[in-house]
């Protein structure tokens, strides 16, 4: 399943059921720690989906396959 652009409120509700939590939030940008320390940040632009790109630079930043983060996506869904 290839990755498709996606709604940052989607993003976020992945990144908090894998136990990320929202550190602050710098104009529309909210950065988020998982307690082991990996970072990630999550641009919020009201009307526009995360881009395939960033999403890939997320996936990397939190340390997850493109498969376990499409599990994630795909149980958001249900």
């Amino acid at each position: 399943m290839k990755l498709k652009p996606l709604p940052s409120k989607k993003v976020i509700l992945i990144l908090e059921k894998l136990g990320f939590k929202k550190i602050r939030q710098r104009g529309s940008h909210l950065f988020f720690r998982h307690a082991d320390g990996r970072t990630t940040i999550v641009p919020i632009h009201k009307g526009e989906d995360i881009g395939r790109g960033l999403l890939q630079e997320i996936i990397k930043d939190t340390k997850l396959t493109k498969e376990k983060f499409l599990k994630y996506l795909s149980r958001l869904r249900r």
